[in-house]
């Protein structure tokens, strides 16, 4: 962490602070927020700057405002980038559904900046041959395809309750301005909206209808979760319905008796 430490010194130099003048500011933010971590010693600061000591969480704060720099920026010079967060979220399984607000801290992706001329759309394509160039962009340049509209939402592990439609770790797109049960005589299990649907003791996608004041909670046909009927409004509420969905196949299934069962491939790798 010493490379971290060097670029601190470098800020402070810039801005023409002394260690004393860090001290001064820092205890001022201590002093607002009533938490002394906040506050950096001349010593501790000395430390920071080279010896590579990490500065609690607190004092990486006080830096970043003292020294006019983002938090993100300070913390990555640490390993801790948070524009890493969607690939580091694969790494943990809730077993409830929830909603998940962890992508918010992301502030700039890698897409695709360069396709193959030979693509064709019209056609099923492994689309990581297709792609010349991945580059990163900046959050802030695909701000005009953002909507407010949409909340994204996770399927917990344990959660089969739309089973094989939606596979248990899915991650999903809800339009939160579609919250009304829409009726009608569907064509096929794919056309009927599927619903986020949040409870007393958590969240769960799945079909809705109405009955009364009731609102009817209809898994999949093939899942061993039951029907479940929630007092509409007290005991259930309708986020959204689900407009997209990112999920790995052949991940998991149901076993007979409801319980999760592995596929064969999982279980020889996992843990006994």
């Amino acid at each position: 962490m010493l490379q971290a430490g060097k670029l601190l010194l470098g800020l402070r130099k810039e801005l023409g602070l002394t260690i004393r003048d860090v001290e001064a500011a820092s205890g001022r933010i201590a002093a607002r927020h009533g938490n002394d971590d906040f506050a950096i010693s001349p010593s501790r600061l000395s430390d920071i700057e080279t010896k590579g000591v990490v500065p609690n969480i607190f004092r990486v704060y006080s830096l970043s405002m003292i020294y006019r720099r983002d938090l993100r920026e300070l913390l990555t010079w640490y390993g801790v980038n948070l524009n890493e967060t969607a690939a580091d979220l694969a790494l943990a399984e809730p077993p409830k559904s929830h909603i998940s607000e962890s992508l918010d801290s992301v502030t700039a992706v890698n897409v695709p900046v360069r396709l193959d001329p030979g693509f064709d759309p019209r056609r099923t394509a492994n689309l990581g041959r297709m792609i010349e160039r991945w580059g990163l962009v900046p959050l802030a340049y695909l701000s005009q395809f953002a909507s407010t509209k949409y909340i994204y939402g996770y399927i917990g592990t344990e959660d089969f309750t739309m089973y094989p439609i939606l596979l248990p770790g899915s991650f999903i797109q809800v339009d939160a301005s579609a919250n009304m049960v829409a009726e009608g005589n569907w064509g096929s299990e794919y056309e009927r909206p599927i619903y986020l649907v949040e409870m007393r003791d958590g969240y769960t996608a799945c079909w809705c209808s109405l009955k009364g004041d009731y609102l009817i909670l209809q898994p999949h046909p093939l899942s061993p979760v039951p029907v479940r009927m929630l007092k509409l409004s007290q005991e259930a509420e309708i986020l959204g319905q689900v407009v997209g969905i990112a999920m790995r196949l052949g991940g998991c299934r149901p076993a007979a008796n409801g319980e999760l069962q592995l596929s064969e491939k999982r279980q020889k790798g996992g843990d006994d």
